[in-house]
């Protein structure tokens, strides 16, 4: 892309490609494993148990002039919005930035502090990155998730790099990355493994 950065995105998985599990909820952001564990203490356990050693891949998920995620990372909510609901971050999300949130139900903007601003798109996909474009400037846009709305991007040949923060176990069952999605010829960029994740940097070539 000539006159921004790149389009990339960043995806805790299991080995057997599940970014998240069975019966997302309020108490299960996303989802359980088989086993009625939370997905995300065993997903994303590199994050909170290794943090060192995973310092700079923590810090480049968020470092991007604008993020586009769908409504189910948002909150879980699926009906009309819940107003009193600003997001699983607390009142200084992590993005400080504008985040273009995916649905089908309008909602002014929700501006919180650190510099994040959700704002909610109901146009689809292209009407987001053109926000979100627009906003980024020569900055990265991030597709922070979940994976229905990583695969539309990755199926609409939006993408332009894909980061995967492999965990060493299966699911068995949940959200997979890549379902809907035609095959692609992905050009491995990096690849460093640490206790408890293996980051694998990909490149998606247009």
């Amino acid at each position: 892309m000539d006159a921004m950065g790149i389009v990339k995105s960043d995806l805790g998985i299991s080995v057997d490609g599940f970014v998240a599990g069975t019966d997302q909820s309020l108490d299960f952001p996303i989802g359980k494993t088989a086993d009625g564990v939370p997905a995300h203490t065993v997903l994303h356990r590199w994050m909170f148990e290794a943090e060192a050693e995973n310092q700079a891949e923590a810090d480049a998920i968020v470092d991007a002039g604008a993020f586009i995620m769908g409504r189910n990372m948002f909150g879980p909510d699926r009906g009309e919005w819940d107003v009193s609901w600003t997001g699983w971050w607390g009142d200084d999300p992590p993005y400080h930035g504008p985040v273009f949130v995916l649905g089908h139900r309008p909602r002014p903007p929700l501006e919180l502090q650190g510099g994040t601003t959700f704002h909610f798109v109901t146009d689809g996909i292209e009407s987001a990155m053109r926000q979100a474009g627009e906003a980024a400037g020569d900055c990265d846009i991030s597709i922070a998730g979940g994976a229905s709305t990583v695969n539309q991007f990755l199926a609409a040949g939006l993408i332009d790099e894909l980061r995967l923060h492999i965990a060493p176990l299966t699911l068995g069952a949940g959200e997979r990355l890549f379902d809907g999605v035609a095959p692609l010829n992905l050009e491995t960029v990096s690849s460093r493994s640490t206790s408890l994740v293996t980051h694998v940097v990909y490149r998606i070539p247009r």
